[in-house]
């Protein structure tokens, strides 16, 4: 029997959109089947020492063979959407040279979700870059910009008619600060100046691939996820109040500023002197062309205090004691998602905003009984849902949930140590076993 305050599906709207959310290079696998090549992540995964366990995403969950399966599992659930990410390297084996067997596999995946009731949520960008265009400049190229608007109309061309939902990228601040300044995703580079301007042509790329998905398909809405975190000062002092501020000018407003039309926030630009990005007339118009709605992934707030001469904005996020965390570290604060909303709805003309990842990682273990146990996951996703509530109770305008992640998979430098999934995956015979969160969840949208 739950709890009063335990949130029910009949809490939220009848059109509330309930998902679930994958990507490709997590869970797909067959990364040299049917005319894929390389990604950045490929190149990446192969250099010792790059992932915590020495894996890849070489097979992964094993779902472009097995997605039949998956869908099932996420129609189990009872999720009546699910987000999933197309890998540009099986769409295109060169600049201009269209893979069509790529795109078949996703028009069959894309059917599948449809025949079984699911409206298929398409993120364009999740990381996984063809590495040709990597040894072309890779995002620091501008001409990867506009690659990249091909590629959104070669997929919203063949799968237009049936997607409707659109993210152009996932998390640029990931591709921007861990891929080409901190090194710890691919393609690895530790650069701050090329990785401002990697963060530039990364939004002008949405900006020309808005324009195509727009020309494609009339009745599309398109939005990208970001994530964002809410922030909070170490201590009262006037120093690390400043320094929350310098931090919040690039962890968020660098991303939401220039995308409402504000360009790039001038605290931070003069900042950041010399390493600020190249910016070309009209760049800022087209990144700030209107979307439909924001994706926010939101996991955990920050707190953050003044170290002069540290990093590149004299600062460091310090990790208080005494409070939640997953096996990843980071703070369980469902009231942190609220405040976030919230700031949004305030400072931003967003639109409608969709969590697009929510979800944790703990220490899951399959049981003698075949059974995996994971309270803390289940009460991490229900006190979520319930501070959405009171988010939407606040006046935000949240329309839709999407759980990280379906299935475990690979977590990027963590490799196969952390999980996420609702159903557990055995990466050595690919069973999946819904966890008891899942079947919470499952049982949370049917009503029970």
């Amino acid at each position: 029997m739950p709890s009063p305050s335990t949130p029910r599906r009949a809490d939220f709207p009848a059109d509330f959109i309930w998902g679930c959310a994958t990507s490709s290079y997590q869970i797909e696998g067959a990364v040299t089947a049917d005319g894929r090549v390389p990604s950045i992540w490929d190149v990446f995964a192969a250099q010792p020492g790059t992932i915590r366990d020495g894996s890849s995403g070489a097979v992964a969950c094993d779902h472009y063979h097995r997605w039949p399966e998956d869908l099932d599992l996420a129609r189990q659930l009872g999720v009546n959407a699910y987000r999933f990410s197309i890998a540009w390297p099986r769409v295109f084996s060169a600049r201009g040279r269209l893979n069509t067997a790529g795109l078949d596999f996703y028009e069959r995946l894309v059917d599948g979700m449809l025949a079984r009731g699911m409206r298929p949520w398409a993120t364009l960008y999740h990381w996984d870059l063809p590495q040709f265009l990597q040894e072309q400049g890779g995002w620091g190229a501008r001409s990867t910009a506009t690659a990249f608007a091909e590629f959104a109309d070669a997929v919203s061309r063949r799968l237009g008619d049936r997607v409707q939902h659109w993210i152009t990228h996932n998390e640029p601040w990931c591709t921007v600060i861990h891929g080409h300044y901190e090194g710890i995703h691919a393609p690895g580079l530790r650069d701050f100046r090329l990785a401002l301007q990697v963060g530039h042509h990364v939004l002008l790329s949405h900006g020309l691939a808005l324009q195509a998905l727009r020309r494609n398909v009339p009745q599309a809405r398109v939005g990208l996820a970001l994530s964002l975190h809410p922030l909070r000062a170490a201590t009262d002092s006037a120093a690390d109040q400043a320094a929350t501020q310098r931090h919040d000018g690039l962890r968020n407003r660098w991303f939401l500023d220039p995308l409402y039309g504000r360009g790039y926030p001038q605290d931070i630009w003069q900042a950041v002197g010399a390493a600020a990005p190249e910016v070309r007339a009209g760049d800022l118009d087209l990144i700030a062309a209107p979307t439909d709605f924001l994706g926010v992934n939101y996991y955990f707030p920050e707190v953050v205090a003044d170290a002069p001469g540290q990093g590149v904005l004299g600062l460091r996020i310090v990790e208080q004691a005494g409070v939640e965390r997953t096996a990843f570290g980071w703070e369980v604060s469902p009231d942190g998602m609220v405040d976030l909303l919230q700031r949004l709805q305030r400072d931003y003309p967003t639109g409608p905003i969709y969590i697009t990842e929510n979800g944790a990682s703990f220490e899951d273990r399959l049981g003698p009984d075949g059974r995996v146990d994971d309270p803390q996951r289940q009460a991490y996703l229900a006190r979520h849902l319930a501070a959405l509530l009171r988010a939407r109770a606040a006046g935000c305008d949240v329309r839709g949930f999407f759980a990280w992640s379906l299935l475990d998979n690979f977590e990027w430098a963590q490799g196969y140590v952390r999980r996420f999934g609702l159903a557990y995956v055995d990466f050595q015979t690919q069973q999946r076993v819904l966890k008891a969160s899942g079947q919470w969840y499952a049982q949370f949208l049917h009503g029970r």
